[in-house]
């Protein structure tokens, strides 16, 4: 339902080909407590597709009396910090909630959220709620971690105005990572009043993960480095307090081993490799011994044991590069 009235609130939803999660956030955002006219739903399609426009085009119509829902094709950039720039610009209300398409939001969520900045919060965090199975895997452990973290885009309302005065979300996040901590950190840097909302709950719903996942997840460590870059108070406070040194230490005694051998040092070669072997398998047993016993997750474990320091380290130092920033 579109009408001349301005919405108290719009939601930011940044989509990028995941028609059947889009459908199934949008269902829950179409019935959110709030008036329908009081809300506006705006999708930023990062690398439109025909599926996405469908699924706004199919809600509309089965909802005519529901909110307000914008579909915008964003295609001169590329990530969700971009896409959720072009929403949130776009957009009527003073105040904007945001979310992803993977998202589950709860009936209430908005009017929690709604409540809390009309009670003067420049920004708040709501609670989100990340399912995990019986035995979970590590990366599954891993991704849930989330759920904690202080300030999330899969669920936050901010001011307009706030936005605006901080630039919004940084373009150069190019990827669902750091991101959302930037733009906290621009927020307590700003002094603006940020609250936690228990009771604007999103859940956030495991995707199923290919096999040693976390290997392709290592290039968001460039991102780490600008996060630093930017903010190297806030990111020893709140990200880490100093350089990966087991990472660090890691990826130097197997570099050392390879140079050694390839150098003719034999002993040496050997000395190395044997105190990264013992090192790595330090590492495979504490993670396993958190997680599912299944053959997969064993073997999934053993292999990003192995890959993920060494590539971990990679990354940063292309970000160093790429950022002139410190180690993170």
């Amino acid at each position: 339902m579109s009408t001349g009235k301005q919405p108290l609130i719009s939601v930011v939803v940044p989509t990028y080909r995941r028609a059947d999660l889009l459908a199934r956030c949008l269902h829950a955002l179409m019935r959110q407590t709030l008036f329908p006219a009081d809300y506006e739903i705006i999708v930023c399609d990062d690398g439109p597709t025909v599926q996405a426009a469908r699924v706004v085009s199919a809600l509309r119509e089965a909802m005519p009396d529901g909110p307000a829902i914008h579909y915008l094709e964003v295609v001169d950039t590329q990530g969700p910090a971009a896409a959720r720039n072009r929403g949130w610009r776009w957009s009527r209300a003073g105040a904007i909630a945001f979310t992803d398409d993977d998202t589950v939001p709860d009936p209430g969520w908005l009017a929690a959220g709604l409540q809390a900045i009309n009670a003067g919060a420049d920004a708040v965090s709501g609670r989100l709620v990340m399912p995990l199975p019986r035995k979970p895997s590590d990366v599954e452990r891993d991704a849930a971690a989330l759920a904690s973290a202080e300030f999330v885009t899969a669920n936050c309302f901010i001011r307009r105005a706030a936005l605006a005065r901080t630039g919004g979300f940084d373009e150069r996040f190019e990827m669902a990572w750091r991101e959302d901590s930037d733009l906290h950190f621009n927020l307590i840097e700003g002094g603006y009043s940020i609250v936690k909302a228990p009771a604007a709950v999103v859940v956030h719903p495991l995707r199923p993960m290919p096999f040693a996942a976390g290997i392709g997840m290592q290039r968001k460590m460039v991102y780490d480095v600008l996060l630093y870059r930017k903010h190297p108070v806030l990111y020893r406070e709140r990200i880490r307090a100093g350089p990966p040194w087991f990472y660090l230490i890691v990826s130097l005694l197997l570099a050392l081993s390879l140079l050694s051998a390839l150098a003719g040092n034999q002993d040496l070669a050997l000395v190395s490799l044997v105190l990264w072997t013992l090192l790595t398998l330090r590492f495979f047993l504490k993670r396993i011994a958190n997680s599912a016993l299944t053959v997969r997750n064993a073997l999934e474990l053993l292999v990003t044991s192995i890959v993920i320091p060494p590539l971990a380290i990679f990354w940063r130092v292309i970000g160093v590069g790429r950022y002139g920033a410190g180690f993170p």
